[in-house]
């Protein structure tokens, strides 16, 4: 990523795609104040640099889909090779490096009733150990709160879509399995576009977009790494909770400001989340302070995020 600066503008800019990723320009021109042109300039900016992408991403609960979190332990050598091979994978939602390239865990979508393709997946000569975790629930329903603190409740109303309208599950058809590889590349591509590359008429592709975001099937995330807000510490927290508090415990960090993922999980640690912070100073004082100070809590493990190879977070 070539280096940048975010101004004012631009973390406006980066809220409203939160809340939108593909609300016109022009919508979010008139939010913001400013002209059509000095939108288009500045997200076109800010992609070319890689410092922002608008992605789409297939939800889990309306396409019959199921999550596997999976954990492999691997020799530092080929963590990185092992890593982009997982992010080419269409059924990976995220991968990211841990612990100075000697962990890496990434999000598999499979069919509802189906196992994690660990065969697959763990080919690589380097891999130490493997495991796989069945995400159960996702039990925060916002994202990292710094990246959406820059518009006011009045703007974020303004520009804010339907919610999903609870719609039948959707099942993925032909058509949407050649539409999501590409919002997956660019959530913003243009509807002649998409059209283009499925071989569907423009109208037919708008109206099954439309549907897709309406049952909940799709959403669409910003891809933005946390230091250019100034936060150099992402962390990995695994925590194991006593059942009776697993609910108030989740939602005691759902609510905090370094919160950018609680969820609940199988195996030995039954909660993850996924924290942001400041410098390892913060992250110290978050572990022992206010993880320390939640009751039910009886252990966490810490791993740091080295880098992400694919950033789409777990969806929601």
């Amino acid at each position: 990523m070539d280096s940048v600066t975010l101004d004012p503008l631009d973390l406006r800019l980066l809220h409203a795609l939160q809340v939108d990723g593909r609300a016109p320009f022009s919508r979010i021109a008139e939010v913001l104040d400013v002209s059509d042109r000095t939108v288009a300039r500045r997200f076109a900016r800010l992609r070319f640099a890689g410092a922002a992408r608008v992605t789409g991403v297939a939800g889990s609960g309306g396409t019959g889909h199921g999550e596997w979190l999976v954990r492999l332990r691997v020799e530092p050598a080929g963590a990185a090779d092992l890593a982009r091979a997982l992010a080419r994978r269409p059924d990976t939602a995220w991968v990211t490096v841990l612990s100075s390239d000697t962990e890496i865990a990434c999000i598999v979508r499979t069919p509802e009733a189906g196992p994690a393709p660990l065969r697959e997946l763990t080919r690589h000569r380097r891999i130490r150990d493997v495991t796989a975790h069945r995400v159960l629930r996702h039990l925060m329903g916002r994202c990292w709160r710094g990246r959406t603190s820059a518009l006011t409740a009045e703007q974020i109303a303004a520009l804010r879509p339907l919610a999903p309208d609870g719609a039948a599950a959707v099942r993925l058809n032909d058509l949407d399995r050649r539409l999501l590889p590409v919002l997956a590349a660019d959530g913003r591509a243009t509807y002649p576009r998409l059209a283009r590359h499925v071989g569907w008429s423009e109208s037919a592709v708008r109206r099954r977009v439309d549907e897709l975001c309406r049952s909940g099937a799709v959403r669409f995330d910003v891809e933005v790494d946390s230091v250019l807000f100034g936060y150099t510490v992402q962390c990995l927290l695994w925590l194991t909770v006593a059942p009776a508090r697993l609910a108030s415990v989740a939602g005691t960090l759902a609510a905090d400001a370094e919160a950018a993922f609680v969820g609940a999980i199988t195996g030995p640690h039954n909660l993850l989340a996924i924290v942001v912070c400041r410098d390892e100073g913060a992250l110290y004082t978050y572990i022992s302070d206010r993880i320390g100070s939640l009751d039910g809590v009886h252990h966490v493990e810490a791993t740091p995020v080295t880098s992400y190879t694919k950033r789409v977070a777990p969806a929601s």
